[in-house]
């Protein structure tokens, strides 16, 4: 396995191309570079940006599982990076970027612990395996961008210091109505009706406060294929400040897309097998191997695999209504999903999406979102 495993890693980096020489912009996350004239700073851009990939060596997941994701764990790695990604939003700013060989500020070195490889860690390898489970997927199984998206919001309510709202849009469609007060009853933060605003909004002391917005679209842009009418709304995602990216792929072989040039995506690819890192009592490691210093893949827009999760992250309630203009305006084309003012009757209730590590109410979210990602509902042109 391990020598299958080298070659194909040595392939895929023997097929890495440079950028090519395009007057055509280069969009990665929100951000515009020119291909003739500032390569140094997409590849800087690009280098920045946390690549999870493959590991080996680490601790037995569950005690007695396996030591390694290499083969089963692509999508996984790309839900990491996606969530890495809107960490980095929030604590260091979409600007920061990566300086090699230097001692790093300590918020970088805290976000990026909670993704290593231990049983411990709020999202590491072990942990969204094991979360996994409850959606049904057993230890080792590849997840589709559905899954992981429900496991990262879950994971996300027991990391106290990021204080992340994770939503994870359903059945296409965005709430954007705000709702007065809606945690203001409790002291743990509540989801109401699947609306952003009020999931965001926290009350201490009287004083609404926004909780950054992680939002997570699972989408299916066409049956085995991906219908060409959605190539254009795709791309305008990478344009938009919030955007935290895509996660797809091909089938069965998961990427994390960061941007875009001309119809061609850019990727991070997780299918290169390393060995796991183990922090020294300091929480300091070599980061090396978490930065892709390389340039990155890119494949044409026509091999995306229909199911995709598009990711968007909003510092501030500001944020959000910047994006809900945004989309308003795509919508007045063909757009991949809907942004609505007030809840469809057709959505679940007020008390099904909970943010609160209750197991009861873990529970019935397992066997609410209890479906294989698959079964999307097919967006009609």
């Amino acid at each position: 396995l391990s020598t299958a495993t080298l070659t194909y890693d040595s392939l895929r980096y023997g097929e890495i191309e440079d950028f090519p020489e395009t007057s055509e912009p280069v969009w990665i996350l929100g951000k515009q570079f020119s291909a003739l004239t500032e390569k140094d700073e997409i590849l800087a851009d690009v280098t920045s940006r946390l690549w999870f990939t493959y590991r080996k060596n680490f601790q037995p997941i569950g005690g007695t599982g396996p030591t390694s994701d290499t083969g089963w764990g692509c999508m996984l790695r790309c839900g990491q990076m996606i969530l890495g990604q809107a960490l980095i939003c929030s604590h260091l700013g979409r600007d920061w970027t990566w300086s090699p060989g230097q001692r790093q500020r300590a918020e970088y070195i805290s976000i990026l612990n909670a993704f290593i490889d231990k049983k411990d860690n709020y999202y590491s390898i072990h942990q969204i395996a094991q979360m996994g489970v409850g959606e049904g997927k057993s230890i080792g199984q590849w997840y589709g961008p559905n899954t992981v998206a429900q496991v990262l919001k879950k994971l996300a309510v027991f990391d106290s210091r990021s204080r992340l709202a994770v939503h994870v849009a359903m059945d296409n469609t965005v709430l954007a109505c705000p709702t007065q007060g809606a945690c203001a009853a409790s002291e743990e933060p509540r989801e109401m009706n699947g609306d952003l605003e009020g999931a965001c909004a926290l009350a201490e002391e009287e004083t609404a406060l926004w909780k950054p917005l992680v939002l997570l679209i699972p989408l299916r842009l066409g049956l085995s294929d991906i219908n060409e009418a959605y190539f254009e709304p795709l791309k305008q995602c990478f344009m938009m400040p919030q955007s935290l990216g895509v996660i797809g792929g091909k089938p069965n072989s998961a990427h994390y897309f960061i941007g875009f040039v001309g119809h061609e995506l850019i990727y991070l690819d997780p299918h290169t097998t390393q060995l796991a890192v183990d922090p020294n009592e300091d929480s300091q490691f070599p980061d090396d191997s978490y930065h892709c210093q390389h340039p990155p893949c890119r494949m044409h827009i026509c091999e995306l695999d229909p199911s995709i999760a598009a990711g968007f992250f909003c510092q501030t309630e500001d944020d959000f209504d910047d994006w809900c203009a945004q989309i308003r305006k795509v919508l007045k084309g063909l757009s991949m999903f809907e942004l609505v003012d007030s809840q469809p009757s057709h959505l679940i209730t007020a008390d099904v999406l909970n943010l609160t590590p209750d197991f009861s109410e873990s529970d019935r979210l397992e066997r609410f979102f209890d479906s294989e990602d698959e079964e999307f509902e097919i967006l009609s042109l």
